[in-house]
């Protein structure tokens, strides 16, 4: 990989590592064919931002003028508001984030395509990601139907999507698999893989909703499930053995969000703009998050997320490995 990857310029040329790309924009022009069809507006959001969108430490600072500024974890706050505007958007942007690991479902740069709607609750949310994602999926499928049938994974089916809560996740995982994760607040990637394998099984689907992970895992805009405020109105969507969707219902009222930032330690100053959106009136309202590569990597069966970014960016490279760069020892 590291050898291709060298010589990226190059290796694309290869046919069958041309179809992967070919298979990746048919991926992105069925996201934004069901987006439009679900009446969303599509919106282009900035990448430079002034402070964490998640919370946490996995930022990349960046030399903004005399300013601090950092690069965006994610879409997240700008799509919020502008669901004040339009009721209904859409974005595909990129994402960055400084994780401090290298592994074959991880990039430091995503490209991730986002919608947000408002007007909605727990269960509509889910209709609307899964059909998203049932219709982007049959597009590809349908559109590259020999670049697909080339690799040889096998064509996806969709059966009845099962719904699972983390709960009722975790004690399958314990009666099918013989292992407990009641203790976990999130899936492990082994955890995913069988919760898969499950579905595919007993409901002859390659996709299987998640839903109510734990409040503290999540970030500050996301709603507390008011039956049971320690597990939140949260959801990932699982395909052919990994998450390749995240979302949940967010908190629209404003004192509530404001609290939620305080809560986690941060400053309710530094989100000023974020807020006058909620400060004079938010909807009810919730979205989503496919990742591009993550979506092309477990459509086609790829074993590297890497095979299924054009130019991948993680902690060993932009572009080249830094270690070729790396000035010779005496």
């Amino acid at each position: 990989m590291p050898t291709l990857l060298d010589h990226r310029s190059l290796t694309l040329r290869n046919p069958n590592v041309a179809a992967i790309f070919k298979v990746q924009a048919a991926i992105v022009e069925g996201f934004r064919k069901a987006a439009q069809e679900l009446g969303a507006v599509e919106i282009v959001v900035p990448t430079i931002v002034s402070g964490a969108t998640e919370g946490g430490a996995e930022l990349f600072p960046i030399e903004y003028y005399k300013h601090e500024a950092f690069l965006s974890q994610s879409p997240q706050l700008y799509k919020q508001i502008m669901v004040s505007v339009f009721e209904r958007v859409f974005t595909i942007s990129h994402a960055y984030r400084a994780e401090p690991s290298v592994t074959t479902r991880h990039l430091s740069e995503t490209t991730q395509m986002d919608m947000e709607i408002g007007f909605v609750e727990l269960p509509q949310i889910l209709d609307i990601f899964e059909k998203v994602a049932v219709s982007m999926l049959s597009y590809a499928q349908d559109k590259c139907e020999s670049e697909i049938t080339e690799f040889g994974f096998g064509k996806t089916t969709f059966g009845q999507i099962p719904r699972l809560t983390l709960r009722k996740a975790q004690e399958i995982i314990k009666k099918e698999f013989g292992r407990d994760a009641k203790a976990d607040k999130d899936l492990t990637p082994q955890d995913e893989i069988d919760l898969c394998k499950w579905a595919k099984d007993k409901h002859g689907s390659d996709l299987v909703t998640i839903t109510h992970f734990p409040t503290v895992a999540k970030p500050f805009y996301t709603l507390p499930d008011k039956e049971n405020p320690e597990y939140s109105l949260s959801y990932d969507l699982l395909f052919k053995g990994a998450e390749i969707m995240s979302g949940s219902i967010r908190i629209n009222n404003y004192e509530q969000l404001v609290k939620s930032i305080k809560d986690r330690g941060m400053n309710p100053r530094d989100f000023e703009m974020y807020l006058m959106a909620f400060k004079f009136g938010m909807p009810p309202e919730g979205g989503f998050s496919f990742g591009l590569e993550r979506v092309t990597m477990k459509l086609l069966g790829l074993a590297n997320i890497r095979e299924a970014s054009l130019f991948p960016r993680d902690m060993e490279r932009i572009d080249e490995r830094f270690s070729k760069k790396a000035p010779a020892k005496d």
